[in-house]
């Protein structure tokens, strides 16, 4: 089905290129834009950067029949998605000093890239991850240069999808969306209408934005939950796992599973934009991001305890095999994973492999494969890959986030 609608994407990452692709089989005509010429090339030769079952035939499909395609610069289009990074104006070791405070530059440019394409009736979307009143923002910035913004549409939709199953929820979940206003808000959601299964809610662009941080800061408080817990249990001597598995058998209990922490780019981020707009209310929401962010520090001292020992006790420096350095299990995705913090900060003090199926290098840790990981001498598991568990005859057999 032809659509005859054209679609600039900015940003053709693990939110942005999916999206385009699936819009493409739609029948739209796609224009993504990147700054890494590495992703541009990739995707017009039909191929994938990153690891999402599905995708890789998605994109062939699309690029074979001209309807996706990857440049540095935007166009004129009849859609516009913001879809780029909101990183912090600081680094992971800073949260544990002060919280951090989220960076919408990435947006502010890609906003002014498209300054000079936008004409009368456009529709803007921001699907990024963004603090409460960035939607507004653009309106502002878009004012200032002088875009009648009584003429466009400009709304706001975030993403909410599992990696790994991107392209399914992408379709298949709901959908929040928020205009500026009233018309805005209904032009959106007829936008996703047109692929999006599952109901398309309409709201405000503020209620939206809080939504989608809402959403991650629940996750995150449970997680941190269960995190708490596990170092509890280290200290009284009880196995975490039995722990929550007896606890759950209460009708209305429903304990998460500990790990090394919280990384992605939604859960380990997003509590924190709406602590820096909560003006000191939001004290369980940060005390859970903390907790989280700290597991990662709590599991790097029982590492490095492990390793004392057994120089103590063999006289010789092990070598150390982290097992997983993705944020969770079966992806690519390292960004702000735990697991792979903890690795970079033990292999300041020692000898450290890892073993990471998804990913073919890495520009710090030395990978292994799986076979060589094992026979170093301290084995950390870290991330549950299916590539680990095929390993052990049960998965109790083996506490991810263990030593072995």
């Amino acid at each position: 089905m032809k659509i005859n609608k054209k679609i600039c994407i900015m940003g053709m990452g693990y939110i942005g290129l999916p999206t385009g692709a699936l819009l493409a089989r739609e029948g739209y005509e796609v224009h993504g834009v990147d700054i890494d010429s590495r992703i541009i090339d990739t995707v017009n030769r039909g191929e994938i950067h990153l690891i999402e079952p599905g995708l890789d035939a998605l994109v062939a499909s699309a690029v074979e029949n001209e309807l996706l395609s990857a440049h540095f610069d935007p166009c004129e289009a009849d859609v516009f998605i913001i879809a780029v990074p909101t990183p912090f104006h600081s680094n992971k070791a800073d949260h544990f000093k002060k919280s951090p405070v989220p960076n919408v530059d990435f947006i502010i440019n890609a906003v002014k890239n498209i300054l000079s394409y936008i004409r009368s009736g456009n529709l803007i979307l921001l699907e990024s991850t963004s603090p409460v009143g960035t939607t507004d923002m653009i309106a502002d910035i878009l004012k200032k240069e002088g875009v009648d913004v009584d003429s466009i549409f400009i709304a706001y939709s975030p993403e909410r999808v599992l990696p790994g199953c991107i392209i399914a929820e992408l379709i298949q979940n709901d959908r929040v969306v928020g205009g500026i206003n009233n018309k805005s808000t209904k032009k959106a959601a007829e936008f996703y209408r047109t692929f999006v299964k599952g109901m398309v809610c309409e709201t405000m662009a503020n209620t939206a934005e809080m939504v989608k941080l809402t959403e991650n800061a629940f996750r995150d408080v449970n997680i941190a939950f269960a995190n708490e817990l596990s170092i509890l249990c280290d200290d009284l001597n009880i196995n975490v796992g039995e722990l929550i598995s007896l606890a759950n058998r209460h009708p209305r209990v429903d304990i998460l599973t500990p790990g090394c922490g919280v990384g992605g780019h939604c859960i380990s981020v997003d509590p924190w934009f709406i602590v820096d707009n909560a003006n000191g209310k939001a004290r369980l929401i940060e005390q859970a991001r903390r907790t989280n962010d700290n597991k990662a520090e709590w599991v790097n001292s029982k590492i490095k305890n492990t390793v004392l020992n057994f120089e103590n006790i063999h006289g010789v420096k092990p070598t150390v095999c982290c097992m997983g350095l993705a944020f969770k299990p079966n992806i690519d995705d390292l960004r702000e994973s735990p697991a792979l913090h903890i690795a970079i900060t033990l292999q300041k003090e020692f000898n450290v492999v890892a073993v990471e199926p998804n990913i073919k290098q890495h520009d710090y840790i030395q990978l292994v494969d799986f076979k060589k990981g094992l026979k170093s001498d301290i084995c950390v598991y870290l991330v549950s890959h299916k590539q680990f568990k095929a390993n052990f005859i049960k998965e109790d057999d083996l506490d991810f986030c263990g030593i072995n």
